[in-house]
Formats: C-alpha cells, sequence, structure tokens
C-alpha cells in the first residue's frame, strides 16, 4: 500500500455497463448545475456528455469484474469537486503506462483549457458509451489504448502484454497497463511532442519524463500516479 492506494496485478478486466438510479446526484442537481455553470465560466470549453462511472469493484484472484454506469458529465465534475461523497461510487478508467527502453516513464501534462489543467498523469480519459461492446461489454484496454493513440501519436507494439496494475485509493480506480517501448525516452518524448504539435486543438500542453523517485511531483501529479511509480521504480531499485 502507497499513500492509502492499493496495487493489484491483474490478468483480466471483466466491465460492464449496468443501469443505475443514481440518488446522490438526483439529490443534488441545483448544486450540479451551479458547480457547472461556474466551470464553463472558467473553461468554456468543457463538454457535459455522457461519461461512466464505477458502482461495483470485485476482484476474484487474478481477474477483476466492474460493473460501470452512466451519467452526464457535470455530475461526474461536481462529485469529484465535492470530494466524491458518496461512497460506493468511484472513478474507474484505464491507461497505457509507456516504459522507455532505458527505464523512464513518459506521461502528459494537460492543458490550460482542460478540466484538470496542469496537472501530470498517464494519457487517459473517463470511459463512455463508445467503450461499450455487444452485451454490454465495457472496453477498458480499448479506451486506454484509444487514449493513448490519441494523445500521443504512437500505437502499442504488436508484443504489448496484458497485465495490468489496478491502483485503488482516493474513490478511484486506475487500470494501468505497463507496456516497454523499443526507443529511449527522448526519442519517445520527440515522437508525442511531434504529433502533439501536429493537432490542431491539442489537450496535452506537453510530455513529462519520470526517471526516478526525484521527479514525482507531489503537486501536480495524482495520488494513483505518483503510488504506481513509487512502487515501480523502487521494484527496479530491488
Amino acid at each position: 500500500m502507497s499513500d492509502g492506494f492499493t496495487l493489484t496485478p491483474l490478468r483480466h478486466i471483466e466491465a460492464r455497463l449496468v443501469p443505475s438510479d443514481w440518488s446522490w446526484a438526483r439529490d443534488h442537481a441545483g448544486a450540479i448545475a451551479e458547480t457547472w455553470a461556474r466551470r464553463r465560466t472558467e473553461r468554456p470549453d468543457l463538454f457535459d456528455g455522457r461519461v461512466l462511472l464505477a458502482r461495483d469493484c470485485r476482484i476474484d484472484g487474478s481477474t477483476c469484474v466492474i460493473d460501470l454506469f452512466e451519467v452526464a458529465y457535470s455530475q461526474f465534475l461536481a462529485f469529484r469537486l465535492a470530494g466524491s461523497p458518496d461512497p460506493a461510487v468511484t472513478n474507474a478508467f484505464a491507461a497505457v503506462v509507456p516504459w522507455s527502453a532505458d527505464g523512464a516513464a513518459l506521461l502528459g501534462i494537460m492543458g490550460g483549457h482542460t478540466a484538470n489543467a496542469g496537472q501530470i498523469y498517464f494519457a487517459c480519459g473517463t470511459p463512455d458509451r463508445t467503450d461499450t461492446r455487444e452485451g454490454g461489454r465495457v472496453d477498458l484496454a480499448g479506451s486506454a489504448g484509444r487514449e493513448f493513440l490519441e494523445e500521443t501519436g504512437l500505437a502499442l507494439p504488436a508484443d504489448a502484454p496484458d497485465a495490468w496494475v489496478l491502483v485503488s485509493g482516493q474513490s478511484q480506480h486506475a487500470f494501468l497497463l505497463p507496456v516497454r517501448f523499443a526507443e529511449t525516452a527522448e526519442v519517445l518524448h520527440g515522437r508525442m511532442e511531434a504529433h502533439r504539435q501536429s493537432e490542431a486543438a491539442p489537450e496535452l500542453a506537453g510530455f513529462a519524463i519520470a526517471r526516478g523517485l526525484d521527479d514525482l511531483d507531489a503537486v501536480r501529479m495524482p495520488g494513483f500516479v505518483r503510488a504506481y511509480l513509487t512502487d515501480a521504480f523502487a521494484g527496479a531499485q530491488r
């Protein structure tokens, strides 16, 4: 355990979309509307789309079974800003963790127009309806790969492993897929930056390279990022 987070290795993720009546959102509709109006004034580009949150998460051996339900982004944002007051609901998402050939991790720096401006974390996004498949399955691996490609321009290697690390804590379930690339950190950084600069409206302001514990940012890196990297870098030193 690291700073209140639990790290669990996984081989399989079974995520499914379920119907749900979120009483917290219904009971706080007025506060949600006020929060959204205030945030839209600060960042007019915010869009109130539909996203998926988690209601139940169970570990069965090396498999995680998780139920997700659909909400408005404005509801999710107000919930998060309020400190995630409903303990039955969590923010569940998946992300690729790119590791370079010389042992560094690369992260994105969120742009000033985004809800998480200035924060540093792995390329990811809250899952939504586009991540659902036949039978109500939610493709978290597909969500991670799509976000990674969109934000970095890099495709996953054909031999990328299917070994996940679930980082749980602070009302979050972060499904992280560590992937080793053949290039050095500087080369990967250059490729990512070239892609970012080619975009008409990039979501990211740039990229950061973490080579060890000294590169962890307690202010701008979310807790799940610091917990994962602390464990990864400590393991590399053992």
